[in-house]
């Protein structure tokens, strides 16, 4: 009899949970009404709004204001947007939801679950791209590059980056990359960032007239950055001298203008020396004989 009577106890008691369960979810959820779908497809469409004239003219302030405060100003824009998107969230919320300290308690845990198993990697990468607008791994228009792939950070949005590839694609990266990949950062939000340039020559080259040539080739281009150093280093190699030219443009974008500047410069005067660049039937030779 006492096991009976246990089991009408345990049913007592789940049919209680259960509707004690329906009551707080009719507590939670205020009555959905068409005004109030209304108003939440206005508020999206006008967040969706507010994003797009944000990008438009952070950007446009950026191209014409001083360039040393170009990115300065385009790193406001992850910001921007993350507080766009909080308010529409919250604005939300306020409309559809009993927002007292239970409910936002039994709310946040159940958005946390759902997004932990349905959505695990689109939150792993909104989560990663809020780490990132503090750590600073990288912000609009940084020159980075993550896995294979190199350009500028042109949008930060929630789920992940664009970067504006040297043949001038667009790259989506998503921010959880963060996690797995490696990240060169060339500028770090700075105006500046280095460029090697890179020439071959014969083992028998005047090395000191490259390197002063190379240190001319950068002092007297229009896009060097006079203020930061300026290097020449050399290393041998099988097939002949290899030499870096390690110098900075006045603007990071200008990368692939300056390196070919700096080129055109240096060729010209390599050739009224007739350098001797290595010749791959020399070293061809060379293993032969040694062989």
């Amino acid at each position: 009899m006492f096991k009976y009577l246990n089991l009408f106890v345990l049913a007592q008691s789940a049919e209680d949970a259960a509707r004690k369960t329906t009551e707080e979810t009719k507590e939670i959820l205020t009555k959905i009404t068409t005004w109030k779908v209304s108003q939440a497809l206005i508020i999206v469409l006008l967040c969706y709004v507010i994003i797009k004239v944000l990008d438009k003219l952070v950007v446009w302030i950026s191209e014409r204001i001083a360039r040393e405060w170009r990115l300065q100003v385009k790193q406001f824009l992850p910001f921007l947007r993350t507080l766009v998107l909080t308010i529409t969230i919250v604005t939300l919320m306020n409309l559809f939801l009993n927002l007292s300290q239970e409910n936002i308690i039994a709310v946040t845990g159940a958005v946390a679950v759902a997004l932990g198993f349905a959505f695990k990697d689109y939150a792993s990468s909104i989560i990663a791209g809020i780490v990132g607008i503090f750590e600073g791994a990288y912000r609009v228009g940084d020159r980075i590059k993550i896995g294979e792939d190199y350009g500028e950070v042109v949008s930060y949005g929630l789920r992940g980056i664009r970067l504006k590839t040297p043949t001038d694609n667009l790259v989506t990266i998503p921010h959880n990359k963060i996690w797995t990949e490696s990240i060169s950062n060339a500028n770090t939000g700075e105006l500046e960032a280095q460029v090697i340039t890179e020439f071959y020559f014969a083992h028998e080259v005047d090395a000191p007239l490259v390197t002063k040539i190379l240190y001319r080739a950068a002092h007297t281009s229009r896009y060097t950055q006079l203020e930061l150093p300026v290097a020449v280093v050399m290393e041998e190699t099988p097939y002949g001298t290899h030499f870096k030219l390690k110098s900075y443009p006045l603007d990071a974008r200008d990368e692939f203008t300056y390196k070919t500047d700096l080129i055109n410069k240096a060729k010209t005067a390599f050739a009224k020396y007739n350098l001797a660049y290595p010749r791959l039937l020399d070293l061809e030779q060379k293993q032969l004989s040694n062989g």
